[in-house]
């Protein structure tokens, strides 16, 4: 087994998680519910982990997870209609709801 990803966000280590399982490479989540141990823990150990079962596997789930995040990056964007700015990820104004559109 071989630790892959670890982060506070539970919602990021599982789609992380997802997005191996789909390429057919097992893992699973280590830490998953020991936030509540914060305080009698250190909260970076209390962190979930994906692990792979295999560590055979090590070297293409950092290819796909490399892949994922530099496909995340990008830059932030000001809605045309409220003049809010938006995260990147957002196709949708959070102010406003109008849709992004990218200019051509």
């Amino acid at each position: 087994m071989k630790l892959l990803y670890a982060h506070e966000n539970h919602f990021m280590v599982n789609n992380v998680k997802n997005l191996i399982e789909a390429q057919q490479i097992s893992c699973f989540i280590k830490n998953e519910f020991a936030q509540g141990a914060v305080g009698e823990i250190s909260a970076f150990d209390a962190w979930p982990e994906v692990w792979l079962v295999n560590e055979a596997d090590f070297e293409r789930a950092t290819t796909i997870l490399t892949s994922y995040q530099q496909a995340n990056k990008g830059e932030d964007w000001l809605c045309k209609s409220c003049a809010e700015t938006n995260d990147a990820s957002f196709e949708i104004c959070w102010n406003c709801q109008h849709e992004h559109k990218e200019s051509l």
